[in-house]
């Protein structure tokens, strides 16, 4: 249990993973999904050089599904940070910025990355009894269990939101999707393509009947689908919830043990009434 004097004391250093996965450039999307899948992550840095030249994260391969190369995916320039910053500070950076992780440096050099989960690891072992009702989102999106897939990936494309709770024709909560769901469902297709590339800029006397001289240049394309399913052939079934009057760190032990970066927020009639996204948390420490 930490007071809040010690607290106050915590650097990013004293909760960021060193042992860090990343991905370099040149790389390709295939190198990004199966790190993701060998480490259980949704994003990482990614490194040139040594030095770190941006982040990609899941959400970046649903928003680019034609995209094969790691430098066309990834965000250029991201955030990052000293191992020696307070964790107030670092949240207040997350926050602002509206991101997930922060990689940790020492002059270029990558030594670290912290994450909202980082954080929430942290705040679990406290004894932090404060109820969430202040921290919960009230406007909320829900889908229909008997939606497409395909429309409500792209629903929450359009959203922004990586989870959502859904619901059945009762109105009762029955699931929660993600995108690490849209992702694992998600069909990669590979077609090849056909480009025909003009090898001269101007017309010659010795050109064929007028004809300039190609070469055609077949390269290969893929494409990241969604298959043809409904919303509730893909959800989460087994859904943790929260009421109003839970406490932050009873919250948090509960994403932390599920790995969850939310919790639907139910009435006492077990009506959906909100969520709380574990980034929301992170308000404790200011």
């Amino acid at each position: 249990m930490t007071n809040q004097n010690e607290r106050g004391q915590l650097s990013v250093r004293d909760i960021m993973v060193k042992d860090v996965a990343y991905v370099t450039v040149p790389g390709t999307r295939e190198d990004v999904l199966e790190l993701f899948k060998e480490k259980f992550v949704s994003g990482v840095p990614v490194v040139k050089d040594g030095k770190v030249v941006g982040v990609v994260t899941r959400q970046d391969l649903l928003r680019k599904p034609n995209e094969e190369q790691v430098a066309l995916l990834m965000t250029r320039d991201p955030v990052v940070i000293s191992p020696e910053i307070s964790l107030a500070e670092a949240a207040k950076v997350i926050q602002s910025r509206g991101i997930r992780r922060l990689p940790v440096v020492e002059g270029h050099k990558l030594v670290g990355l912290v994450t909202v989960a980082d954080f929430i690891r942290e705040i679990a072992t406290w004894d932090d009894r404060t109820p969430i009702a202040g921290f919960i989102r009230e406007k909320t999106l829900a889908l229909w269990d008997e939606m497409p897939l395909n429309v409500a990936g792209r629903i929450m494309e359009l959203a922004k939101v990586k989870a959502v709770p859904v619901l059945n024709a009762e109105l009762d909560i029955v699931g929660l999707i993600t995108d690490q769901d849209l992702i694992s469902a998600a069909i990669i297709e590979d077609r090849v393509d056909r480009s025909d590339l003009s090898l001269g800029s101007d017309e010659s006397e010795w050109s064929l009947d007028g004809m300039r001289d190609t070469m055609t240049l077949y390269y290969s394309v893929s494409r990241i689908r969604l298959p043809q399913k409904l919303v509730r052939e893909v959800m989460v079934r087994d859904v943790v919830t929260a009421t109003r009057n839970y406490g932050v760190s009873a919250c948090a032990q509960k994403m932390a043990k599920g790995r969850f970066d939310q919790l639907p927020v139910i009435s006492a009639r077990g009506k959906l009434i909100g969520m709380l996204l574990d980034r929301d948390l992170l308000h404790i420490l200011s």
